[in-house]
């Protein structure tokens, strides 16, 4: 190392060294061989090589199997308040630049992606809100968070408001508390009721960034919902998993015949059918609180189909890669009885947004269900997440969602 710091040595296995070089950044408990020094938990440590060859710095923390998560590799990096300045200037002028005229309503730190571990920052026009999912970038928010308000402010953008969504379990595996909270600094208000109003694509959405999933709004289909409505016009669609409306808002916007909106969340079902009339686009809107495995197999029984285009948007059947089997039976199982729904010439767009839920096993079941409902897919579009969202190739957990849109041959 060319410059001598009083961080603590962390030592390492053949296997980690190898996987830090290939660009992904964490060392797990067990590739741990040897500690020099003390060290609180959150705090930043250099990663060493069995041969004592500099490897990297990092956030350790012993709660958590991924024991350390590296920031650098640069070891005459100073990780003082300018660096971390230098990070937020570098991920706003990435998104400003992929985003245009989105850059008001984007992710705008997405973890590991933007070398940032464990933190989402999305911004919802004025309102900011974040999710801090590490120790040590928990530790780092009253630097972070002000470098990042400060410069959206320095690019002329207005932030009023900074909350905090870090009401998630996997916060305790990290020793960290669950907790909502508005963050206060200069210029922010913490009265707010917690609600904004935002613009996709030309469409109104209220955003409930307290209560509602994850910060509140699924910023990382903005691109797909565009895809999906531009085949939408004329047609009968069967939103499925709706949430707050979104691709179901997109086809009527497009000129659909009529829009069926389904969740099982009886919330999620009146949220859309507010941003319906929001957008004046009730009149091509129906709204069901339903189970969506059922509603299908019902429909199947019966026989009828009335749509022409099916959209399946389910939330994350797998979180782990232990899971991964049973989430390929759910994920088969819904789009086989759609694929059967469907009359010839129909269409349909589906996707998951789980990364353990490979593309290669995204495309086989798909394939599967294709067989097994006797019909044959013509692809119209493959996507991933916006570009807000950017996937590291050398870390598989950025690339995650999964985007395709067939015609039912």
């Amino acid at each position: 190392m060319k410059t001598e710091r009083n961080f603590s040595k962390v030592y390492i296995t053949d296997k980690a060294v190898r996987a830090l070089k290939g660009g992904h950044p964490w060392v797990f408990a067990d590739e741990i061989t040897a500690i020099e020094g003390g060290y609180e938990n959150g705090e930043l440590v250099d990663v060493f090589s069995a041969k004592n060859r500099y490897m990297g710095t990092g956030f350790i923390n012993d709660n958590s199997k991924i024991r350390v998560r590296v920031i650098s590799k640069n070891a005459n990096d100073k990780f003082d308040n300018a660096f971390w300045e230098r990070r937020v200037k570098y991920a706003l002028d990435y998104r400003k630049t992929v985003m245009g005229d989105d850059f008001k309503c984007c992710r705008l730190i997405f973890g590991e992606a933007d070398q940032f571990p464990g933190l989402t920052v999305d911004r919802f026009g004025d309102v900011i809100v974040t999710q801090c999912l590490s120790l040590g970038i928990d530790k780092l928010k009253d630097i972070i968070f002000p470098a990042v308000i400060n410069a959206l402010r320095d690019m002329g953008e207005e932030i009023n408001v900074l909350y905090e969504r870090n009401d998630v379990k996997i916060r305790e595996k990290e020793g960290m508390e669950e907790y909502k909270a508005f963050y206060e600094y200069d210029g922010l208000r913490t009265d707010t009721g917690g609600k904004t109003i935002i613009t996709e694509n030309g469409i109104k959405y209220n955003v409930d960034y307290i209560n509602g999933q994850k910060t509140g709004f699924f910023l990382d289909q903005k691109y797909n919902r565009l895809a999906a409505a531009k085949i939408a016009k004329g047609r009968r669609v069967l939103d499925c998993f709706t949430h707050t409306g979104a691709f179901a808002l997109n086809c009527a916007y497009a000129g659909a015949e009529h829009v069926t909106a389904v969740d099982v969340s009886k919330d999620a079902v009146i949220m859309t059918e507010a941003n319906a009339v929001l957008n004046g686009l009730e009149g091509r809107m129906d709204f069901k609180c339903a189970d969506v495995f059922e509603l299908l197999t019902e429909m199947a029984k019966d026989g009828k189909c009335p749509y022409d285009y099916i959209i399946l948007d389910p939330p994350a059947f797998t979180k782990s890669s232990s899971t991964v089997k049973n989430a390929e039976r759910g994920y088969k199982e819904i789009n086989m009885k759609a694929m059967k729904l469907l009359p010839r010439g129909g269409y349909l767009a589906t996707c998951s947004c789980s990364h353990f839920m490979r593309d290669d096993l995204f495309r086989k079941m798909l394939h599967s269900a294709a067989a097994d409902a006797n019909v044959e897919l013509r692809q119209i579009e493959a996507r991933q997440q916006s570009p807000d969202h950017p996937i590291l190739w050398n870390v598989p957990e950025t690339d995650y969602l999964k985007f395709y849109i067939f015609q039912i041959v």
